[in-house]
């Protein structure tokens, strides 16, 4: 025997409709949160790559690349930017760009001017980090941060560009390297 009013069609519908938009609002809201922390560009061995090794536009693709001890030293704090640089008149843009992001994110990246003229005897360790392998030109920009391997091993990831890539550019590698850098400094064995 049944006692009771019985329940209307459209009164079970209200609750589910908004369990299902509080569903999909959370679900949207976490996706947004985890694509703001994604860096935009993966780890590997492509021109728009972090790198481990040599990329692969150089001939020596894939060898490890030695570190100077300044560089290694300054990661165990922040990740890095270098702008490597003389005087020349196609220049000021980069530096621009460069120092424009250094001054939004002074507390998180540590930032190196190096004239690549003989002033300053870092110079020589830039090398290390021609994305190319022809030989430097400028402006030279190397981004530094702390990135996994393919084992899951921390590394220090590198990027760098021996031209005017502009802020969008410098910006989207800034903020990669401090993305990786907070996922990973923590286990980092140097």
């Amino acid at each position: 025997m049944k006692t009771g009013r019985p329940i209307q069609v459209n009164e079970m519908k209200i609750p589910s409709i908004r369990l299902m938009a509080m569903t999909a609002l959370l679900v949207l809201s976490a996706g947004i949160a985890a694509a703001a922390n994604s860096p935009q560009h993966a780890v590997g061995s492509g021109p728009d790559d972090w790198w481990i090794s040599y990329p692969d536009q150089r001939a020596d693709g894939g060898n490890a690349v030695t570190h100077p001890d300044w560089i290694l030293d300054t990661l165990q704090d922040r990740p890095v930017i270098i702008y490597g640089h003389k005087e020349c008149p196609w220049c000021p843009p980069q530096e621009e760009a460069v120092k424009k992001l250094v001054g939004e994110h002074e507390s998180e990246i540590e930032y190196f001017d190096i004239w690549v003229d003989g002033r300053d005897s870092r110079y020589v360790d830039l090398v290390n980090y021609d994305p190319n392998g022809e030989g430097q030109y400028v402006p030279f920009t190397i981004i530094l941060t702390l990135v996994r391997d393919d084992d899951g091993r921390v590394r220090v990831g590198w990027h760098s560009a021996e031209e005017v890539t502009g802020e969008e550019w410098v910006r989207s590698y800034v903020e990669d390297a401090i993305t990786y850098y907070d996922q990973n400094a923590g286990s980092w064995e140097r």
